[in-house]
C-alpha cells in the first residue's frame, strides 16, 4: 500500500567542479611546445520542480539524501573536462520549501516551476588558461570548487478550489464521492480518511477540485488529533465548506456545537504568509467564504436535527443546504452554490492578475552628483583574539573562492595566490587594520579556512623559482642585436684594442720589454 508523505527533509548537494590539469606540449623537435592543460567542468546543480504528476513525498522519506555528478577535470591537448549533469528533483505542486529553522524559501505552486536549490561548483582552470605574456609556462592548475550543500524541509500543501472540513465521521468522504469520481476509503469510525482526497467536480460547466482532509478535532490547532496536518491542507482553498453531522449518537454534540468548535479551530491556525497570484494565502481560514451543509437529513432523527439549528446558522449570515450523501438528496444546489463560489473568486484573481499587469513601474531618478558611487568592497577584514594573539580574518566571494582553488603543495600556485590577494588590495588594508608582520592572518570560516603568518612581501614559494612566477628561463625569448648594435660594439673593441698596443708599446720603450736576439750578439 503506497504511504502518504507530505513532510519530509531534504538533503542535497551539487557537484564538484573538477581540477583542472597542468600539461606541457611535447612533439618530435618541439620539446617544450607550451601549456596545453584543460580546464575541469562545473558541477551539476540540484533543482527542485513542480511536477503535476507526482502526488507524494514518499521517495524523499526513503532516500533524503541527493546528490549530482561531479565534473569531470580537464586533460592535456586542451581537453576540457565534461560538466556534471542537472540533478531535477519532482515534487508535487503546492510543496513549499522551507529553511531547517521554518522560514519560507519558495512556495512552487505553478506547474514545471523550478528552482536551484544547491548551485554546483566551478571548474578550474588549466595551466593553457592560466598563460599570459608573463606568465609563459604556468606550472600549476587552478583546483575545481566543491558544490553547495543545502538541507530543506519540504511540506506538501494540497492544491484545492474548496475544501470540505468537519468532525470525524461527519460524512466527508461519503460527500466527495456522491459528487465527484474520487472513492476514498468510508467507514463507520473516527479517523476514516487518514490522507487528503481529491475529486473534480463540474457544476454548471465549471470544473473544480474538492479537497476532503481528515477530520477535525477540539484542539487541532495546537496539533491535537492530525492536528496541523490536517489543517496544512486548507490553506490554498478558496472556500470552505462546513459538513455538519445531524445524525450523531452522542448526546453531547449537534451542529450549532460542532461549527462553533470548527470556527474556533480555524480562526485559531495561523496561516503562513505564502504570496501567490491572487495572494489570497493572506485571508485568515475563518474569514474565507463559507458554505454549511447539515448532512444524514436521510437518518430518522436527522432531519429534525436539521429543521432545529437551520435557523440559527442562517441567522449568522450562512447559507445552509441540508442534503444527504447516501440518498443524494440537495446535491445539485450543493454544487451549483459551491460552483459559484469558485468562479467569482477566479474573477477576482483575473482582475487582481490584471491590475498587477497594468500598474506603471515605479521608476527612481537618480540625481547627476549621485551617480557615481564608490566601488563596492570584495572583501572584509575583521580583527579578532586568538590565544591572546591578535589574528585577522578575511571574508570574501574572491578570496575564498581562490584559496579554495589553490593547490598548497605547489610553491607557484602558492605565489600565484598571494599576487592575486595582493593586486585585490588586501595587502594595504591589512596595513590599515594594523596588522604586523608575523600576526595570523585567517582567509574563511574556521572549517575551510587557510591561516598563515603574514609577510608584507607576500612572496611565498618565490625563493624557489629561478624567475618570475609562471616563467621558465628554457622558453625566454633570446634577443637578437639591430645591425647599429653590432657596428658600436665592433667599434668599442677596435678601440679596446688599439689602446691595448699603445700601453704595450710605451712599455717596451721604457726598457720593461727586452729584445734576446740583441743580446747574444
Amino acid at each position: 500500500m503506497s504511504q502518504f508523505i507530505d513532510h519530509v527533509t531534504v538533503h542535497a548537494t551539487a557537484g564538484n567542479g573538477g581540477h583542472g590539469e597542468t600539461s606541457v606540449l611535447r612533439e618530435k623537435f618541439k620539446p617544450l611546445g607550451g601549456p596545453d592543460g584543460g580546464n575541469g567542468g562545473h558541477g551539476g546543480d540540484v533543482v527542485i520542480v513542480a511536477d503535476p504528476q507526482v502526488t507524494t513525498l514518499l521517495d524523499y522519506h526513503h532516500q533524503p539524501h541527493r546528490k549530482a555528478t561531479n565534473g569531470e577535470p580537464g586533460k592535456g591537448d586542451l581537453r576540457h573536462g565534461k560538466n556534471g549533469e542537472i540533478l531535477y528533483l519532482p515534487v508535487p505542486v503546492g510543496t513549499v520549501i522551507k529553511d531547517p529553522d521554518g522560514n519560507i524559501l519558495h512556495d512552487l505552486v505553478t506547474p514545471y516551476e523550478e528552482i536551484t536549490l544547491a548551485h554546483g561548483g566551478t571548474g578550474g582552470a588549466g595551466n593553457a588558461s592560466l598563460a599570459s605574456p608573463k606568465r609563459k609556462a604556468p606550472g600549476f592548475a587552478l583546483l575545481g570548487i566543491p558544490g553547495e550543500e543545502r538541507s530543506v524541509v519540504l511540506e506538501l500543501k494540497t492544491v484545492a478550489d474548496i475544501a470540505l472540513v468537519g468532525f470525524p465521521s461527519a460524512g466527508k468522504s461519503s460527500l466527495i464521492a456522491a459528487i465527484s469520481a474520487a472513492r476514498p476509503k468510508i467507514a463507520d469510525y473516527p479517523f476514516t480518511t487518514l490522507v487528503p482526497n481529491l475529486g473534480v467536480v463540474d457544476a454548471g460547466g465549471t470544473r473544480f477540485t474538492v479537497a476532503d482532509v481528515p477530520g477535525l478535532i477540539p484542539g487541532a490547532s495546537e496539533g491535537k488529533g492530525l492536528g496541523l496536518e490536517f489543517l496544512r491542507h486548507v490553506e490554498r482553498t478558496h472556500a470552505l465548506v462546513h459538513v455538519l453531522d445531524a445524525g450523531t449518537l452522542e448526546s453531547d454534540r449537534d451542529p450549532i456545537t460542532d461549527f462553533d468548535v470548527l470556527e474556533k479551530e480555524l480562526a485559531a491556525y495561523a496561516v503562513e504568509p505564502i504570496l501567490t497570484d491572487g495572494g489570497e494565502q493572506l485571508i485568515p481560514l475563518d474569514e474565507r467564504p463559507q458554505l454549511v451543509v447539515i448532512n444524514k437529513t436521510d437518518l430518522p432523527d436527522g432531519q429534525a436535527m436539521a429543521d432545529m439549528t437551520r435557523a440559527e446558522l442562517e441567522s449568522r449570515g450562512l447559507r445552509v443546504f441540508e442534503i444527504s450523501a447516501v440518498s443524494r438528496k440537495g446535491l445539485d444546489q450543493l454544487k451549483y452554490a459551491m460552483a459559484d463560489l469558485v468562479a467569482q473568486a477566479r474573477l477576482e484573481q483575473a482582475e487582481a492578475a490584471e491590475r498587477d499587469e497594468h500598474t506603471p513601474e515605479t521608476i527612481t531618478i537618480v540625481p547627476q552628483h549621485r551617480r557615481r558611487r564608490a566601488r563596492p568592497r570584495e572583501f572584509t577584514i575583521n580583527k579578532e583574539e586568538r590565544s591572546m594573539k591578535p589574528m585577522f580574518r578575511i571574508r570574501g566571494d574572491k578570496p575564498e573562492r581562490w584559496v579554495a582553488q589553490t593547490n598548497f603543495d605547489n610553491d607557484e600556485a602558492v605565489g600565484y595566490l598571494a599576487d592575486r590577494l595582493e593586486r585585490l588590495g588586501i595587502e594595504k588594508a591589512l596595513f590599515n587594520a594594523g596588522a604586523l608582520p608575523g600576526d595570523a592572518v585567517v582567509v574563511g570560516d574556521d572549517e575551510s579556512g587557510v591561516v598563515f603568518d603574514w609577510e608584507p612581501t607576500m612572496t611565498t614559494g618565490a625563493e624557489h623559482l629561478s624567475g618570475p612566477r609562471g616563467g621558465d628561463t628554457r622558453v625566454a625569448e633570446r634577443h637578437r642585436p639591430t645591425r647599429e648594435e653590432k657596428r658600436q660594439e665592433y667599434a668599442e673593441r677596435k678601440a679596446a684594442r688599439a689602446t691595448t698596443q699603445a700601453q704595450m708599446e710605451r712599455e717596451r720603450s721604457s726598457g720593461m720589454w727586452t729584445n734576446d736576439e740583441s743580446e747574444h750578439d
